[in-house]
């Protein structure tokens, strides 16, 4: 099962035919680039002219809740099942024609391999068929420019705190290409923390919404360990550890343990791990003395961790950006901002471009 998000933007019928076709309704001189996202397990689409987001469909593959986690080879094939649907809805959300297109993007990495492949390959096709230049997009770098989609923008240079299920790091952005990846986790993400203690907890994969909702009826009152790492990187695997042993612990005493203290169990996770951010990135931003703080990525949507980094940038006279809702998860609006920035600065890709599976560079984002 796949769960369709539309953007914006409509299409009317042909008369002549029945046929569905696409009006851009803008003058010549407006570039427009078609982009693809197919990192993980959604399926997006998205066009962007002229720096405007115009459309950005989102189809979620629902299934892998059912396994408890993402299923690479699940992944790849419903990707193959919704790629033409969507990047077809997205066409029609922005009333934008094939042939007004100026250059198709797609995200290249870092991300799971078959994923990759099907975006890649379908988007590296559409370039060369349409007789497009191709824009390969690296998924980091476009979560930290989801902020210039809308308004308010930060200014540069600006620090951005990128969280998600898969990646967690402290960015130094310096300009629309310029960043300078400062810190990051040395093992699991800070989501990846979120739904290993859901899992723990017997919660239904992805816990980290699930937490997040039982978080605000519960108080922290149970104390887990805050790694000391040096710098501004981070380390969840501790953390997952010592809440699996104290769940253990308790249940020999209480088996209706979890059961009883739910909520509270859940706040005290969930007040660790933004604890862990919160600190790391206060210590960025006074060592490099910047105020303008940027939150991106799917754990940025966490009700504690912007409740905190509010409560946070009051005290230090932070100015702070969160991106829509809609551009904090895995979406190509945000890999559409990227290609429209590397469009302006002529920075195309290979038709050879291939996926890659790593790619959170310490020096480069």
């Amino acid at each position: 099962m796949i769960r369709i998000i539309q953007g914006l933007g409509s299409a009317r019928p042909d008369n002549r035919g029945g046929n569905m076709v696409y009006f851009c309704g803008m003058s010549p001189s407006r570039k427009c680039i078609l982009a693809i996202e197919s990192s993980c397990d959604d399926t997006s689409a998205a066009v962007i002219c002229d720096g405007v987001i115009l459309s950005n469909v989102i189809a979620a593959q629902l299934i892998h809740a059912d396994y408890g986690g993402i299923v690479p080879e699940v992944a790849s094939r419903m990707h193959q099942e919704n790629i033409t649907l969507v990047v077809d809805s997205a066409l029609q959300k922005a009333n934008v024609n094939l042939s007004e297109l100026d250059a198709v993007a797609c995200t290249a990495g870092p991300g799971l391999l078959g994923s990759l492949t099907v975006g890649l390959n379908f988007a590296k096709a559409m370039a060369l068929g349409l007789g497009l230049p191709f824009i390969s997009v690296n998924h980091m770098r476009a979560h930290v420019l989801s902020h210039f989609i809308d308004e308010p923008k930060p200014e540069f240079p600006f620090l951005n705190l990128t969280v998600s299920g898969g990646h967690t790091q402290i960015v130094l952005v310096k300009s629309y290409s310029e960043m300078e990846v400062i810190g990051q986790t040395r093992d699991d993400a800070a989501g990846e923390a979120f739904d290993k203690s859901g899992k723990i907890l017997g919660l239904k994969y992805p816990a980290g919404p699930l937490i997040d909702k039982l978080a605000r009826e519960g108080n922290p009152v149970y104390t887990f360990p805050i790694p000391q790492i040096a710098g501004y990187d981070f380390s969840f695997s501790g953390l997952k550890t010592a809440i699996m042993y104290f769940i253990r612990d308790q249940k020999k005493v209480d088996p209706l343990f979890v059961d009883n203290h739910l909520h509270d169990i859940c706040a005290s996770i969930q007040n660790t791990i933004v604890e862990i951010l919160a600190r790391k990135l206060l210590a960025a931003s006074q060592a490099y003395n910047i105020r303008e703080i940027g939150i991106a990525g799917g754990v940025a949507a966490n009700s504690g961790l912007r409740k905190r980094l509010k409560e946070m940038a009051n005290e230090n006279d932070w100015k702070i950006y969160f991106p829509a809702m809609q551009y904090c998860t895995d979406n190509a609006g945000m890999i559409a901002m990227a290609a429209y920035f590397q469009y302006k600065d002529g920075e195309f890709s290979s038709l050879d471009t291939a996926p890659y599976v790593g790619g959170c560079k310490r020096h480069r984002a």
